[in-house]
């Protein structure tokens, strides 16, 4: 049967969630949306696996949340700094919210210019970087008793470095990039590094290079850690992933696919930096040829941070079409929609697998 989510919490295997980014908009939606269940919310909409019913997964309401910020506030605060929620829905949860603090993270400037914290820990390597998250995960399964752990990567948007070095090629080269301190390795690679090490199996929500760089990834079949994911296509993607298919069905060419979207959250402060937003583009791009099968020369994407909107997202699209006998025709699209309030469902689902 699907989960209604009302089953009593207590039963039942439970999963362990170590968000990196755990005081963001998304992570933090997501948890306040568990605690909403666990208060006997039964409104499951926006949850894919919600319907579906798949045996030996976790129920949602054993979800629980832990992991690293750069920011020290305890979700409550990081609820109503957001502001997704809404203020009786925010007033509900806030006890269980209080009681979850960050751990200090691993962060690095020249990755993320645009985001920064005090909740940092000063490593003098990288491999004391991994030794402690490494020890912040056993520490945590010691604590809890719980032995199902999943890390999902909801940090800021990190530039891209050079895939070529030879610190991210082989997993060799990798141990040695962390004795040395390779600039190379960013803070989501430790991360990633850190779970395989423990056995843990890890989820990336962003585009940022970490697992599926080709040391980590020989290292996670190495090790049978399961890896998964590159950027959650929660927005503006999410509808291009929706249409090209449609248009390839119906052998409509698409000549042009003009992009744009604003937003005010703190992952739009850092694709306010060109670097990171690089990566963004990386990733947006790649996803209409695959579906299509052939690249679309005129694919502009364009992302600014604009403060006032906060989480409210809105995108715009336009779409150049050539159809039956050459004819040219145009499609329009405006999304206005929640950052956060679609992104947070698809991390709660990538958790129970």
């Amino acid at each position: 049967m699907p989960d209604s989510g009302l089953d009593a919490a207590t039963t039942g295997r439970r999963v362990g969630v170590l968000v990196v980014g755990l005081g963001g908009a998304v992570a933090s939606t997501a948890a306040a949306g568990i605690e909403m269940l666990r208060a006997g919310s039964n409104d499951m909409a926006g949850l894919p696996l919600a319907q579906i019913g798949v045996s030996g997964i976790a129920q949602y309401r054993n979800l629980h949340f832990a992991g690293w910020d750069l920011h020290g506030e305890n979700l409550n605060d990081a609820v109503r700094e957001h502001r997704v929620l809404e203020r009786d829905q925010a007033d509900l949860v806030a006890p269980a919210l209080s009681a979850m603090t960050p751990w200090p993270a691993v962060g690095s400037v020249d990755f993320c210019r645009n985001v920064d914290g005090a909740n940092k820990f000063a490593a003098g390597s990288h491999r004391e970087a991994v030794n402690r998250i490494r020890e912040d995960i056993r520490n945590h399964r010691e604590k809890t008793g719980i032995d199902s752990l999943v890390m999902i990567n909801l940090a800021s948007v990190e530039r891209w470095p050079d895939m070529a070095s030879p610190a991210l090629r082989t997993t060799e080269g990798f141990e040695r990039g962390l004795d040395s301190s390779d600039p190379v390795i960013s803070p989501a690679m430790l991360y990633a590094y850190a779970a395989i090490a423990e056995g843990v199996p890890y989820g990336n929500f962003t585009p940022s290079l970490a697992a599926d760089i080709p040391a980590l990834t020989a290292m996670a079949e190495r090790e049978n850690v399961p890896v998964a994911g590159k950027d959650g296509k929660t927005g503006q993607t999410f509808i291009k992933t929706v249409l090209a298919p449609a248009f390839r069905s119906r052998s409509l060419f698409v000549e042009g696919w003009f992009s744009t979207n604003i937003l005010g959250n703190r992952d739009g402060l850092a694709l306010n930096n060109p670097d990171s937003l690089q990566s963004k583009l990386n990733t947006k791009g790649s996803v209409l040829d695959d579906i299509l099968g052939y690249k679309v020369e005129d694919h502009l994407v364009d992302i600014r941070y604009y403060k006032p909107r906060g989480d409210n997202k809105e995108a715009w699209d336009n779409i150049d079409v050539e159809g039956f006998l050459g004819q040219k025709m145009q499609i329009k699209i405006n999304f206005l929609c929640r950052d956060s309030i679609l992104a947070a469902p698809l991390v709660l689902d990538l958790a129970l697998f």
